[in-house]
């Protein structure tokens, strides 16, 4: 089902692999910032010989950060790599042809041990995404979410139904007879998104996390005839009128119509990157 390379590497998680493989690797953060540029101090890059994980912003900055770090790398073979830490400052437009106008400082220094709790702590932190079900539109939005700051808990009660992984370890596997009891135990704070192949699981699930009040998301896939239905039956069952309206359905931001399951879960991707951006 999924193809590794085709997802971005970040800097801690190439640097964690070079250092498991005894690789020699050169850090390259932005310590300063000056005008327009692409990124700012939170971006990092790890480069060895052959590859990079990270970025600092792509163009020709990054392009000239990989080839000085690899001719460091190259001046100072072997592992452990010992090379004097080398701080620089790029005009971008005078010296390197782009159209941002102002102008980066970059830090080159080894990859050490000592490095990868600050390139950890520059990782966004992942908002916990309970999806439940395992259709055309679940795998779309699995797809849609894995490179964004998300931690993904796929629920399924049809054994047959979850792909086989490998998945990232930002992807867990639920397997379970009893999807609303997930729900039940899932943190507060998490995002719920809903669509089972059967309403009356669906029903049960929305339930549980309205229940609870504590959701910082809760989404429903259908149409405005399916939100009127189960507002009526959460109504019936006592959930307060307020924890009701915070549903969303239909899902997925409303500039982005359309009901392929690409198209559906790029939407909801957007909306819940606006929701887990805002709700910090």
């Amino acid at each position: 089902m999924l193809n590794d390379s085709l997802l971005p590497v970040s800097a801690h998680a190439y640097a964690v692999a070079c250092r498991d493989a005894a690789r020699p690797a050169c850090v390259v953060r932005i310590t300063a910032v000056h005008g327009s540029v692409p990124r700012a101090t939170d971006a990092s890059l790890v480069v060895d010989a052959t590859g990079f994980g990270g970025t600092i912003g792509g163009g020709h900055l990054e392009l000239e950060a990989i080839r000085l770090a690899r001719e460091k790398l190259e001046n100072h073979g072997g592992f452990p790599v010992d090379f004097p830490v080398d701080n620089r400052r790029f005009p971008l437009g005078p010296s390197l042809g782009q159209c941002c106008g102002g102008a980066v400082e970059l830090r080159f220094s080894p990859l050490t041990d000592d490095e990868l709790p600050a390139l950890a702590a520059l990782e966004p932190p992942r908002r916990a995404v309970w999806l439940y079900g395992a259709g055309h539109v679940a795998r779309a939005i699995v797809y849609a979410l894995l490179p964004l700051p998300f931690e993904i808990h796929w629920v399924e009660t049809r054994d047959e139904m979850l792909p086989d992984g490998p998945f990232p370890s930002h992807v867990v596997l639920h397997h379970t007879e009893d999807a609303a009891a997930e729900a039940r135990e899932a943190p507060a704070g998490a995002c719920h998104l809903v669509m089972t192949h059967s309403h009356a699981i669906d029903f049960d699930i929305v339930q549980a996390v309205l229940a609870r009040g504590d959701a910082g998301y809760c989404g429903l896939i259908g149409s405005a005839t399916k939100r009127t239905t189960f507002e009526r039956r959460l109504a019936a069952r006592g959930i307060a009128d307020d924890r009701i309206a915070s549903m969303v359905c239909p899902i997925g931001i409303a500039d982005l119509p359309g009901k392929r399951p690409e198209v559906i879960a790029v939407a909801v991707a957007a909306q819940l990157l606006g929701w887990s951006l805002h709700d910090r």
